[in-house]
């Protein structure tokens, strides 16, 4: 079994949808199929149940999935250590992130580098749909992400960055020219829902107003990027940190400040029993720039 063919059967067993899988790795939808259909010839079973609904791991495809999965990633492993080594490191910090303002944090891996000549730090991006899944996965060591966050595995770090929550409506829409908005008003939209866990989406969007009139969840994204189209054509509309303002800026969208919502707070986590010495470090690093830098808006 060809290696592509081996990392495309583990995407799709991840992913569970063929175009997603294709557009991760960058091939056509076809070729996706096609490794799928050789492995099940050469196997002599089916690894997915799919219909025009759903794909789904027959237990065969699941017992594979389990199998090699660890072995693959002790492969890719092996190779990220080869690369370290030839370029003199020895030592990776994976960072994960759901905060698209990475620039912003650029002193602090940049402290982090000159304290740490010897370690390689690695970006990854986490969807807000799975927040915490990469992380506990192992497949990143830190991660940036909004506040608060009440997982018993997981341990917070420091607050590393405070900004505004504002309103991403379509530019066309209602409230698209309004100086600010309140959470009152969200009861007459719908709003972009797909968070998850639920106290953590509703940092961002609740359920109900202050006054407690219910508020309508609409579609379920996943990332910035699913949301623009939903935004755009006035389907739904969704609170959303500054700093998508700065890194979204559109024409067709429009950012309102939301005048009663408490500023967005983003801070470090991790797995309480994968910390180690680099991790502290980092987050010691972070607290420190943090603690002398002024609020964000300064």
């Amino acid at each position: 079994m060809e290696l592509r063919d081996i990392e495309i059967f583990l995407t799709l067993a991840e992913e569970l949808h063929f175009t997603r899988t294709a557009e991760r790795l960058h091939v056509t939808q076809a070729r996706v199929s096609q490794a799928i259909k050789k492995q099940e010839r050469r196997i002599g079973a089916a690894l997915f149940e799919r219909n025009n609904r759903r794909v789904a791991l027959t237990p065969i495809g699941q017992r594979l999935f389990d199998d090699i999965q660890p072995m693959y990633r002790g492969l890719c492993a092996g190779m990220d250590r080869a690369r370290l080594a030839a370029r003199g490191k020895t030592g990776v910090l994976r960072v994960g992130s759901i905060a698209v303002n990475l620039h912003d944090f650029r002193e602090l891996f940049d402290a982090f580098a000159a304290s740490h000549p010897e370690c390689e730090v690695q970006l990854r991006h986490v969807d807000f749909g799975d927040p915490f899944g990469q992380l506990r996965a192992g497949d990143i060591d830190v991660q940036i992400v909004w506040l608060p966050v009440r997982e018993p595995d997981l341990t917070v770090g420091p607050v590393i960055y405070r900004e505004p929550i504002v309103l991403a409506v379509g530019a066309t829409h209602r409230l698209a020219g309004r100086e600010s908005v309140c959470y009152e008003d969200l009861a007459d939209e719908t709003v972009m829902g797909g968070a998850r866990p639920d106290y953590w989406r509703e940092i961002l969007v609740p359920l109900r107003t202050p006054s407690g009139r219910l508020i309508r969840i609409g579609p379920s994204v996943s990332n910035f990027q699913e949301m623009i189209p939903i935004l755009v054509t006035g389907e739904a509309v969704s609170p959303v940190h500054a700093q998508a303002a700065r890194y979204y800026a559109r024409p067709d969208i429009a950012y309102v400040p939301i005048s009663d919502a408490p500023p967005g707070r983003w801070g470090l986590i991790w797995r309480t029993g994968s910390e180690t010495e680099l991790i502290r470090s980092f987050a010691g690093i972070a607290h420190r720039l943090h603690s002398a830098a002024p609020p964000a808006g300064q």
